[in-house]
């Protein structure tokens, strides 16, 4: 026996959905709304924290500020007196806070997800889709205490459903504070960690408590690949220990009679163009060793951005890429290399079908069964850059005025 939840059942309420008895091979294809994955209501993990709690964590976060040893590069700088390989110092670099509608169904809803792009990262992926940001240091400068506050505003003015921090890895201290002193504020939406897993074990612990989704990438899977395209040759033996903690921590993704993400893992992998055998490998070991009831989302989206398609460096460029690891020492080019015209040609195309396809089925194969589904209609996408640059009024006034568009979109 099962219950299948629709838009129509939805609006007339969760008492009036029948049960019925379903083919299993059917309710599997599914993203189950049924226990042990339904919840009934929801409090924030953060809400539960004592006031010792609160105070070792904020210690902490200090701590590890002053000898940044949180994400996996261990810079062992102090972030009050200079910055890291992140580019940010002590207070977080902020280019973009509103309401997104271009997060999975679950996470936007109706209202949006409440979400916060910070600038710089700790990998330095050759072909990232946030690159204008991520790569250098573009954006408004707060303060944790500050962030706290834009949190409170994404609550009550944008009536988000969650707030999602984008790209945070890099700035686990500063999250941990403005978190904190947000409950201090009362917030009251859960905190989702949008993470390439490129995380510490010693990050995902300070998190613990205070992050009640995390919705986690994992990239790649060979340590030649990453060292290439992310200039991280332990990336994936990062984001195998990473995941498995934050596993540990919220357990598989739990939702409300609404559909919406309360609390667990969502995993996203975006098939790369002529590495769909490392897709493989990633949704098999997810299966072994994380969950085969692990949310998954297989994403087909990636198209060439940053240095992908660029033109190919002159011959001290390529002392260059010897020296950053992109080319072996003493590798000659290949027969008609010198020809090519750009960088990285191998992914300067879209991912074709049959490469997502081949991977969804390797996670079928290997037990997983919860999957993202597309939105069944088309939501109003947010894609603003500094919108945080200039003064801090007009920073607020354009913020405000995108959150009263959100909510007028057509739904």
């Amino acid at each position: 026996m099962a219950f299948i939840f629709t838009r129509a059942t939805a609006r007339r309420g969760i008492s009036s959905i029948q049960a019925r008895p379903v083919p299993r091979a059917f309710v599997r294809q599914k993203s189950a709304l049924s226990p042990p994955y339904l919840l009934d209501d929801y409090l924030p993990k953060y809400q539960l924290l004592t006031s010792i709690q609160e105070s070792k964590k904020r210690s902490e976060a200090y701590a590890h500020l002053s000898n940044c040893n949180l994400c996996p590069r261990l810079c062992g700088v102090n972030r009050f007196q200079k910055r890291g390989t992140c580019l940010i110092g002590s207070d977080v670099v902020v280019n973009t806070i509103a309401p997104h509608f271009g997060e999975e169904p679950c996470l936007q809803g109706h209202h949006g997800s409440g979400s916060v792009f910070f600038s710089g990262c700790n990998l330095r992926c050759v072909f990232c889709q946030n690159h204008d940001i991520a790569h250098q240091k573009n954006g408004f400068s707060l303060s944790p205490e500050e962030l706290g506050e834009w949190f409170m505003k994404l609550q009550q003015v944008g009536n988000v459903h969650n707030i999602n921090l984008v790209t945070p890895e890099h700035v686990v201290p500063q999250v941990v504070l403005s978190i904190l002193h947000a409950k201090d504020l009362s917030l009251r939406v859960p905190i989702v960690y949008n993470t390439s897993s490129f995380d510490s074990l010693a990050s995902i612990e300070l998190l613990d408590g205070l992050v009640d989704i995390y919705l986690a990438d994992f990239k790649v899977w060979n340590p030649a690949t990453s060292k290439r395209l992310l200039k991280a040759d332990n990336y994936a033996d990062v984001a195998m220990e990473s995941i498995k903690a934050m596993h540990n921590q919220v357990g598989d993704l739990s939702f409300t009679s609404d559909g919406l993400a309360k609390k667990g893992v969502l995993l996203r992998h975006l098939v790369m163009p002529g590495h769909e055998e490392e897709g493989k490998h990633i949704v098999r070991w997810l299966a072994e060793n994380v969950s085969k009831d692990l949310y998954v989302h297989v994403m087909e989206q990636y198209h060439p951005r940053a240095h992908v398609g660029q033109k190919r460096r002159t011959t001290a460029g390529r002392a260059r890429d010897v020296a950053e690891g992109t080319v072996e020492p003493g590798a000659q080019p290949a027969d008609g290399e010198a020809k090519k015209a750009v960088r990285h040609e191998d992914i300067n195309r879209a991912v074709k079908m049959d490469e997502v396809d081949s991977v969804k089925a390797a996670a079928e194969e290997a037990g997983l069964w919860r999957f993202c589904e597309p939105a069944e209609q088309a939501g109003f996408h947010l894609c603003v850059t500094g919108i945080l640059m200039g003064s801090r009024k007009s920073a607020e006034f354009s913020v405000m005025s995108v959150m009263v568009l959100a909510c007028l979109r057509t739904t």
